[in-house]
C-alpha cells in the first residue's frame, strides 16, 4: 500500500463522516421544526419539595417565588 492510498483512504473517511453529520444535523432540524417541544408545566410536587428544602436550609425565611432559570 502506498502512502497515497491512505492518505485517499482518510480523506474519503473523513468526508463521508462530515457527510453523515451533516445529513444528520438536517434531519434534527426538520424534526424539531416539525415537532417543537411542549413546555412543562411546574409540578406542585416539585414546588412544595423546593419550599421544604429551603426552609429547612434556612429557617425563618418565606419563599415568595420559585421559578426555573433556563
Amino acid at each position: 500500500m502506498q502512502s497515497n492510498d491512505l492518505l485517499l483512504i482518510c480523506f474519503s473517511a473523513f468526508a463521508a463522516v462530515f457527510l453523515l453529520l451533516g445529513a444528520m444535523a438536517i434531519v434534527m432540524r426538520t424534526l424539531i421544526a416539525v415537532l417543537p417541544v411542549k413546555a412543562a408545566k411546574v409540578d406542585p410536587a416539585i414546588l412544595a419539595a423546593v419550599t421544604t428544602a429551603v426552609s429547612a436550609t434556612y429557617p425563618g425565611t418565606k419563599i415568595t417565588k420559585v421559578e426555573e432559570i433556563k
